[in-house]
């Protein structure tokens, strides 16, 4: 692959500890290429955390690696899932479906399986609404024209049990605990092995980039702030080995944290300063603002990209309107912001 940040990309079953292999499978788009799924050994089967998403080749290369380490898809007693985008959740589903595995997945995924589950939801109807609030028509028309009528691809269910708060997963050589960590998505889990110090991170500490907040179809009122919350109660924690989603393995979840912390403090900064020059709407805001690690002008992104920055800047600002750093008033159906 070239790139040494794109190693951990490589097919395979890779042991990370003792009866723990991280099995890498493909994704059908150019931002994130691969999700990480973790076969933990479990008696004579094995439970997954995560389950990639249901395409063909992603289920070859499941089917590939379990063969490496003696096993097979029939091997899978359980799925614990850390939130229910599609990458994480809907391959795991569909193996159930073949196979009786059970899934576990957080409680607080609910209402986004419902809204999915509708006969007559279309694809992202809870992201234009919000940029209608944002005061970002173009980008708004520019997601729907890019979407047309497109329906979600069937096949979302639930899971055999919801998780509801933090609690205990025993598998047969090792205890594992589910601590929700609300904030990427209303439900997101952590799974941690404790005894191990391994944190099965999700989507919530990613080693490169840093996570969307509350893109899903039913979010929060204030997702940067549960996020933010999120990230402190694991930092509270003894540092552990970071397993993440999306990324290589790491040797300190407290340090990623860290910056995690330092980037949201300095985006919330950088946005209030944008508003005091002027800007009023979270889509001005976002215009007087630069993505991504080369500082592109929002223009220069792609729709889909413009409509997850301008949601995040949504995000930040909805926080330093908690933190009494701005007001609020919601004008004709768009939010506007002014220093308090």
């Amino acid at each position: 692959m070239g790139d040494s940040r794109h190693e951990w990309m490589q097919p395979g079953a890779h042991e990370v500890a003792p009866g723990v292999h991280r099995i890498p499978l493909p994704l059908p788009n150019d931002g994130l290429r691969a999700v990480n799924v973790y076969a933990i050994a479990d008696g004579d089967a094995l439970t997954l955390v995560d389950g990639g998403w249901a395409l063909d080749e992603a289920r070859e290369q499941l089917s590939a690696g379990l063969r490496q380490i003696g096993a097979g898809l029939g091997d899978i007693r359980r799925f614990l899932v850390t939130h229910a985008h599609r990458d994480h959740y809907t391959q795991a589903v569909a193996l159930r479906r073949e196979y009786g595995s059970r899934v576990l997945l957080g409680e607080g995924e609910q209402p986004t399986l419902r809204t999915l589950m509708r006969p007559d939801h279309v694809a992202l109807e809870k992201q234009v609404e919000m940029l209608a609030a944002c005061g970002a028509k173009p980008v708004r028309d520019a997601v729907i024209a890019a979407r047309g009528s497109k329906r979600p691809t069937t096949g979302w269910e639930d899971p055999d049990e919801w998780i509801t708060e933090s609690t205990d997963v025993s598998l047969a050589d090792r205890p594992l605990r589910a601590l929700p960590t609300p904030g990427h998505t209303r439900g997101h889990v952590v799974f941690i092995d404790d005894a191990s110090e391994l944190l099965f991170a999700g989507d919530h500490v990613l080693p490169h980039i840093t996570p969307s907040i509350g893109f899903e179809q039913a979010p929060s009122e204030l997702p940067l702030r549960d996020y933010m919350a999120s990230l402190r109660l694991v930092r509270a924690m003894p540092d552990m080995r970071l397993l993440p989603a999306h990324g290589p393995v790491t040797d300190s979840a407290h340090r990623r944290i860290d910056e995690l912390l330092d980037h949201h403090d300095r985006r919330l900064a950088d946005t209030a300063a944008v508003v005091e020059r002027g800007a009023s709407t979270a889509y001005e805001t976002a215009r007087g603002l630069t993505w991504t690690r080369r500082e592109h002008a929002l223009d220069d992104l792609d729709p889909y990209n413009q409509m997850l920055a301008v949601l995040e800047t949504a995000a930040h600002l909805d926080v330093l309107v908690l933190q009494s750093k701005l007001r609020a008033e919601t004008i004709d159906g768009v939010k506007h912001y002014a220093c308090s």
